[in-house]
């Protein structure tokens, strides 16, 4: 493996990566080389640190064979692997070279635990998010490595004591605090942190008199204080990135004179404002890239003024209205993201927008009232890959002089439209043909109450279709074993799809073993195949529903022209699950309810 990484540069070749694949294929396999511990030792950092990823991903790792990459391996990362604990640590702590420790959502690691840590001297980043049996005692030992530079402590048991305790790492670049519970007294501790660049105290008990010390990081560029009492925010000039969620905001710029903060990204979700506008107006408008104001209560656009290199805007949830669109429009030139799901903007508002957005890629209209009509509209958004409009009254369809148009054609305009979303909308089969067209689409997300058969078929020949969602529609097992995936296809999405058969979905997928289906009956068809070869009972349709369908499928006509949403009508869902329940139980009821002597002879 060393000698195959000579010629392999930055990452890792194919050979490399087959290589670590092998030594990592099982348990018989790895108990075969880690016996060469004099090899392994020789191992790159970069090869050592791949194969024990490698071994964790698989749960092939195990806190002794650890001890045979204590030379070698730089950077380890456990995060959630809940087997983690003191005797995990206890190998972790030889590690001569280890620079990156990641132990998040690792319940096991306690206080006592960390205590092998103590002292090591090559440690730079330390991440024991969520290990909620971390407490102010943990911290004294972790207080013992003087070289760290990262330290993630967010929702442990830290008090204020725990705190100030970590005011001795001076070497910190970036502490995250997230969820502590502490006070304006452990903040002002840490003041001598002057080299701290990244700041997270959400949830904090901090208030704005604790946020005036925030000066003393004179290399700030970090700072999240979301959902905390801080209204106010003294003059930071290195901030970059500024969260203030959940908060109520009357100035993130406080002082004696008029300043304006370089800031690149403001993330203000569910903030309310005493003057939106002077908020905004200490922010110079050119720097400002990423907003998030998803969730806020104001209308009010017009702080957006000059702000023309924004990229990422978020207005989900907000009480935006159509006639703010026009205030986008104006800065719409670099705009890539755009998110407007859950407000009250209308198909005309979008006519606003079409023309002014050349280089957004990503789109959200889900639970608007937008209708058809914004098609046209959004056709003209020609860098569009992403593309959101679950929830809408989207029907596929318009009426223009008496005559059916499909409208879902306009987006053939989109030629790098790579995702579409059409959950929950209002589309019928004869309007999905249009989407087999599209040539740059890799995903497809379709569920309406109109939906069967034909909409599935029709998708047949989209070329590059890679991932189709078809939950929750009229689905038959006919349907599903005629349907032929594009050749590209490796993700089908059934959930939902409550008249498919277990024998239905095992047929296609023995037909079809590149494509992952997933399905409810899934589960239980693995378990049942794995140990019983007996078919599962809940692939048993009703009775009544199997006359229904026979009827249906009789005769030479084609499957095209079944009108599976009659059936629909005629059993709604919550009686076709009451059917299927007792088409379930009825063969078990009445051997119940028969005399002994019968019973043996059913």
């Amino acid at each position: 493996m060393a000698s195959a990484s000579a010629g392999g540069g930055g990452g890792e070749t194919p050979l490399v990566d087959r290589c670590i694949d092998a030594a990592a294929g099982g348990a018989a396999t790895v108990e075969a080389w880690r016996r060469q511990r004099r090899s392994l030792e020789r191992l790159p950092a970069q090869l050592a640190d791949a194969l024990l990823r490698r071994l964790a991903a698989r749960r092939l790792l195990f806190p002794s064979l650890l001890e045979v990459f204590q030379h070698s391996v730089e950077e380890i990362d456990l995060s959630g692997h809940i087997a983690v604990d003191a005797e995990w640590l206890a190998y972790l702590g030889a590690f001569r070279y280890l620079r990156v420790l990641k132990l998040a959502d690792c319940k096991n690691v306690n206080s006592s635990a960390v205590w092998a840590l103590s002292g090591m001297s090559t440690l730079k980043e330390l991440d024991l998010s969520r290990c909620s049996k971390i407490s102010d005692a943990g911290i004294k030992h972790i207080a013992s490595i003087e070289s760290l530079e990262k330290l993630h402590v967010s929702q442990t048991g830290l008090t204020d004591n725990g705190v100030m305790a970590i005011s001795s790492l001076i070497n910190l670049r970036l502490l995250d605090l997230g969820g502590v519970r502490f006070t304006d007294k452990a903040l002002r501790s840490l003041q001598v942190l002057t080299q701290l660049e990244h700041l997270d105290i959400w949830g904090s008990e901090i208030t704005n008199e604790g946020a005036s010390v925030l000066i003393a990081f004179t290399s700030l560029s970090f700072l999240n204080i979301s959902w905390t009492r801080v209204t106010c925010l003294p003059i930071l000039p290195t901030m970059r990135c500024l969260n203030m969620s959940n908060c109520t905001i009357h100035s993130i710029c406080n002082g004696e004179f008029q300043v304006l903060i370089h800031l690149e990204k403001l993330i203000i979700s569910a903030a309310s404002f005493g003057n939106i506008d002077e908020v905004f107006s200490s922010i110079l408008p050119s720097s400002l890239t990423y907003l998030d104001m998803s969730s806020c209560s104001s209308s009010n656009l017009y702080f957006l003024g000059n702000m023309r290199n924004l990229e990422h805007l978020d207005l989900s949830y907000s009480r935006i209205i159509s006639d703010a669109i026009e205030y986008i429009a104006n800065i719409g030139m670099n705009l890539k993201f755009l998110s407007l799901s859950n407000s009250e903007v209308t198909s005309q508002a979008l006519c606003v927008l079409a023309g002014t957005v050349p280089s957004l890629t990503t789109l959200s209209l889900a639970y608007t009232k937008i209708d058809d009509s914004a098609l046209l509209y959004i056709s003209m958004m020609p860098s569009l890959r992403i593309l959101n409009l679950s929830r809408t009254c989207i029907k596929g369809f318009m009426m223009e002089n008496s005559v059916k148009v499909l409208s879902l054609s306009a987006l053939e305009e989109l030629k790098y439209l790579e995702s579409l979303n059409l959950n929950n909308t209002q589309l019928m089969d004869d309007v999905i043909p249009p989407l087999a067209s599209f040539r740059a689409l890799k995903y497809l997300f379709l569920k309406s109450d109109f939906l069967s058969d034909p909409a599935l078929h029709a998708l047949s020949s989209a070329s590059n279709l890679i991932h189709l969602g078809f939950c929750g529609n009229i689905l038959s097992t006919t349907g599903l074993r005629k349907f032929v995936p594009p050749a590209t296809l490796r993700m089908l999405d059934l959930s939902g799809c409550w008249i498919l058969t277990g024998d239905a979905i095992s047929a296609f997928c023995t037909c079809h073993p590149v494509i992952e289906v997933r399905h409810e009956l899934i589960q239980e068809l693995q378990a049942n195949y794995g140990g019983t070869s007996h078919l599962h009972k809940s692939s048993r349709q009703p009775q009544q529903v199997k006359a229904k369908v026979a009827k249906s499928l009789a005769g030479p006509s084609r499957l095209a022209d079944i009108c599976f949403v009659d059936e629909r009508i005629k059993y709604s869902k919550e009686e076709m699950m009451e059917l299927q329940h007792q088409a379930k139980s009825n063969s078990s009821m009445h051997v119940a309810q028969l005399p002994p002597e019968l019973r043996r002879s059913v």
